[in-house]
């Protein structure tokens, strides 16, 4: 997938700029250039190679918020079909941060919800840059308690830099919202699979990520505050950021050695924005492998695997 260099990352542009440079010579049908397409096709996997396999946890997280990465509508639209939304909280508003609603994968009626960040500035200025207010966390449960009645599997997606930290939200009930929302998430008697697709911030990401199984794309964070947020404390400074990321220990990999995500699921060379699709197929074989393992569970054993599963961690190995 070409990518505009104008939202290309500082370690991606050397990359694109080569790529930019095929796609020239393949343009030129009137002389035979193969030869040296062969070269720098050869070069660019080369290089690509060499910057992906030593990224830094600060590159993680810039690969984690790039404008182009793919966001829950679009593994909504493609993972799932005969999606219905449904909206509203009942009890303030309806938060288009949080979108959710009965749909069918592969071919089983289930429910699924996500954050939903926006592409544009206007999009953005709606969906909030992704962080719910309290009706949205609100909507969550109400839809988490409707999809438990109806028996229906949870398939939630983790993108947001936090919940929003406005004076109505706080007003509203943000924390309570969010505390409630954990509590249910631990009882509730059918299949929970979470998946960290791009930024997992805090209470705000963990509020719809009580999962029987979590998992995260590669290029993905998970954290209990942003790179910014913890520099500014520790630091004085979010210019540190870099310093603070590395310390947070805030990626897939990180997260998986200290069993925090059940799977890493890899994504297509160069990160998932380089060929959604392929991003999409991959999730989509991890949940449905996961899913097959839970549906053998019943609603307590889901329960207590759940239960099982975050009481385990931070478990304290010493004498």
């Amino acid at each position: 997938m070409a990518i505009n260099l104008s939202y290309a990352l500082e370690f991606e542009r050397p990359i694109l700029e080569l790529e930019k440079k095929i796609d020239e010579l393949k343009s030129l049908s009137s002389v035979d250039m193969s030869a040296e397409i062969g070269r720098l096709e050869k070069k660019a996997r080369r290089l690509q190679e060499e910057v992906f396999s030593e990224l830094s946890r600060w590159q993680v997280v810039q690969l984690s918020r790039h404008t182009a990465r793919p966001c829950f509508s679009d593994y909504l639209s493609t993972l799932f079909t005969d999606f219905c939304e449904l909206a509203g909280d009942r009890h303030f508003s309806e938060d288009p941060s949080i979108v959710g609603g009965f749909a069918r994968f592969n071919g089983e009626p289930v429910m699924v919800l996500g954050h939903q960040k926006g592409r544009s500035t206007k999009e953005n200025m709606l969906r909030n840059f992704g962080m719910p207010r309290p009706e949205g966390y609100r909507k969550a449960r109400r839809l988490m308690e409707l999809a438990a009645r109806f028996q229906r599997p949870i398939f939630t997606f983790v993108d947001t830099p936090g919940a929003y930290p406005g004076l109505g939200a706080e007003e509203r009930g943000q924390a309570e919202a969010i505390a409630v929302n954990l509590e249910v998430m631990a009882g509730l008697p059918v299949p929970v699979l979470s998946t960290v697709i791009g930024e997992g911030g805090s209470g705000g990401a963990l509020a719809i990520g009580v999962g029987n199984r979590v998992l995260m794309l590669e290029y993905s964070i998970y954290s209990v505050i942003s790179p910014e947020g913890c520099a500014s404390i520790l630091f004085r400074d979010a210019k540190h950021a870099d310093r603070a990321a590395e310390a947070l220990k805030l990626t897939a990999r990180d997260l998986k050695e200290l069993k925090v995500v059940d799977e890493v699921i890899p994504e297509p060379r160069g990160g998932a924005h380089r060929d959604p699709p392929a991003a999409a197929e991959r999730v989509k074989e991890a949940l449905a492998r996961h899913f097959a393992q839970l549906k053998a569970l019943s609603a307590r054993g889901l329960i207590d695997d759940r239960y099982a599963k975050f009481r385990a961690l931070g478990a304290f190995l010493g004498k």
